[in-house]
């Protein structure tokens, strides 16, 4: 192969990836907005979701230990609250940890990952 040639071919390389570039700042700001909003619409909706429940759960067992004021069973059903909650709790950890997390900017990571591959095969 010529050095001709192989200056030709990096520079056609070159241009393909000038011309990419722009359209690569367009991608990541679409999808900024995009991860953006969303990311905000859940976090409003998760928020919203843990003090409903942590309200009604409170008062639920505020209820439960209320009801059982004066029997010989108070204590127990005390404990058996607190537990239920330690339980909960660790229930909630170990679901979060299990998440698999979300992805962001998934389209432009294969755009960037199908041009590296056309460069490469550009190049061979």
């Amino acid at each position: 192969m010529s050095v001709q040639s192989k200056i030709m071919r990096w520079r056609n390389v070159g241009r393909f990836c000038a011309q990419r570039v722009a359209d690569y700042g367009e991608s990541f700001r679409i999808e900024l907005a995009d991860t953006k909003t969303r990311l905000l619409h859940e976090a409003i909706a998760l928020v919203a979701l843990a003090v409903g429940a942590l309200f009604t759960l409170s008062f639920l067992c505020i209820a439960i230990i209320a009801s059982a004021w004066g029997t010989p069973y108070f204590l127990r059903v005390v404990w058996g609250v607190a537990a239920t909650w330690l339980v909960v709790t660790i229930a909630a950890f170990l679901a979060l940890r299990a998440q698999r997390p979300g992805q962001s900017f998934q389209t432009l990571q294969r755009e960037l990952h199908r041009d590296v591959e056309s460069v490469k095969e550009a190049i061979k």
